[in-house]
């Protein structure tokens, strides 16, 4: 592969990254941690560990993304969320 080539590569993954929207939880003072992790483990197919490491993050610092993708992916999953009555947003 030529250095033209690789730069085009490079530029291509830079451009689908652009392209992905988050889903970004917010915390609340009303769902418990298992509420929350259950929830994620549903709605964004975490594993245990990984819902319980986002739930903290949204426990001390507010928010946090819990999931990365194309917007037709995660507004189900955003869905799912809000329906749970978990606070959240795609951005």
């Amino acid at each position: 592969m030529n250095t033209k080539e690789k730069i085009q590569e490079e530029l291509d993954v830079l451009e689908d990254e652009a392209n992905l929207n988050e889903i970004v939880l917010y915390n609340d003072e009303v769902n418990t941690f298992d509420h929350v992790i259950e929830t994620l483990i549903h709605a964004c197919e975490h594993t245990p560990e990984q819902a319980e490491q986002c739930s903290i993050i949204v426990h001390y610092k507010g928010k946090c993304t819990v999931k990365t993708g194309e917007y037709e992916d995660l507004e189900p999953r955003c869905t799912m969320l809000l329906n749970a009555g978990l606070s959240a947003e795609i951005v």
